[in-house]
């Protein structure tokens, strides 16, 4: 089967009067601690029926998960935004790797035009309320689980992101409309929010991560947003490997964001145990202590982030995968975290040369003290 990135149709009348049936999901990811036992956090929550899916698309077979992460649902609660109250179904998958990703899904009113369906869409992305609801969902959670989770902790950063899915998108006749008739315009007044006409050269920067594989669907890939059209309800193979690659980019945030408050009290460190005075260098001990053991836990966990997910094959989850890496600059978080960490190294064997050097001066000061004093009691012996 051919795959590849689609271009959109022509016809400006083609979505003018379709008629769309959608929802819209936002997420938020908390980085809780710096693992998390999943089985132990299923055993947990075995009274919301939790689940460990896997993608199952037939090209799913690209992707390799070792451990699936959980996914619970956890009730319904409401937002209020224009004038009326919405229900929200909400929901969390659990990553070994220390994330949880909670989730609230919002569905659009039945068979609304595509207009309607944008306004619906960017109203939901912008309605107060969500980081109340998602602070309260997380905490719920936090409590049912805290048992499974090592080294607990509260990360200062998060990460959002919304997936504006459309399950049928057809035409005033009712027949189903293909995906390419949703053009670039169309698609950036929806995942940007803007009510101005976008140049063609932004719309082509910013929307121009788009694939299809059948002729019925679409994903459309932003920073901050994505559309997947996907006719197929049960599939949401899309939205798993979008939420997968925004819990791994959370993770390079955060040992990217603690890198940079910790290397500040390093240099401070430093220099309290270059001007103390050490026995035998001792006083570089836990300092050393300290960097070895920071420089092995950033290391481990970055390593197990990225291994969390292979992609084995380029096909279209692959693709929409490897995409979501580029767009969210996986690699520059990444090479980032190995800069810092090359200066901790650094650090480590700079502390660690000055420490032998100290040991060394000691045992020569020692030798030279003890050689004196035979010379003295040999001078003074009757």
């Amino acid at each position: 089967m051919t795959l590849s990135a689609s271009s959109p149709m022509t016809a400006e009348t083609s979505i003018a009067h379709a008629r769309v049936r959608g929802e819209a999901i936002l997420y938020r990811l908390y980085d809780l601690g710096y693992e998390i036992d999943l089985d132990r956090a299923f055993a947990l929550l075995g009274a919301s029926a939790p689940e460990r899916p896997r993608p199952v698309r037939g090209e799913a077979q690209a992707i390799q998960i070792p451990n699936p992460p959980v996914t619970v649902g956890l009730g319904e609660d409401s937002l209020a935004w224009e004038g009326r109250s919405w229900p929200v179904e909400l929901s969390a998958r659990i990553f070994d790797f220390g994330v949880i990703s909670v989730r609230g899904r919002v569905e659009a009113p039945p068979d609304i035009s595509w207009d309607e369906y944008t306004r619906f869409g960017v109203a939901v992305a912008n309605a107060a309320g969500w980081r109340d609801l998602f602070a309260l969902t997380r905490r719920r959670l936090l409590d049912r689980v805290a048992p499974a989770i090592r080294k607990p902790g509260e990360a200062p950063v998060t990460e959002d992101y919304v997936v504006f899915r459309v399950n049928r998108l057809a035409g005033a006749s009712g027949d189903s409309l293909c995906a390419d008739a949703l053009g670039e315009e169309d698609v950036a007044r929806l995942l940007l929010s803007e009510a101005r006409p976008l140049s063609a050269a932004a719309r082509r920067d910013l929307v121009s991560q788009r694939f299809t594989y059948f002729e019925d669907d679409l994903a459309v890939l932003t920073w901050n947003a994505a559309l997947v059209v996907e006719p197929v309800a049960e599939d949401t193979d899309v939205q798993y490997v979008l939420e997968f690659a925004n819990a791994q980019l959370l993770e390079l945030r955060f040992y990217d964001d603690r890198l940079d408050r910790e290397l500040p009290r390093i240099y401070d460190r430093v220099a309290e145990a270059r001007h103390g005075f050490h026995v035998v260098g001792r006083g570089y001990g836990r300092l050393l202590g300290a960097l070895q053991t920071r420089v092995a836990d950033t290391t481990e966990l970055v390593e197990r982030v990225e291994n969390s997910l292979k992609v084995t094959d380029d096909v279209f989850l692959a693709r929409i995968y490897s995409a979501a890496l580029e767009i969210f600059r996986g690699r520059t978080w990444r090479a980032g975290i190995d800069r810092k960490l090359a200066i901790v190294r650094d650090t480590y064997a700079m502390l660690n040369g000055e420490s032998q050097a100290r040991r060394a001066e000691v045992l020569e000061f020692v030798i030279v003290i003890l050689i004196v004093l035979e010379i003295l009691l040999t001078l003074v012996r009757p």
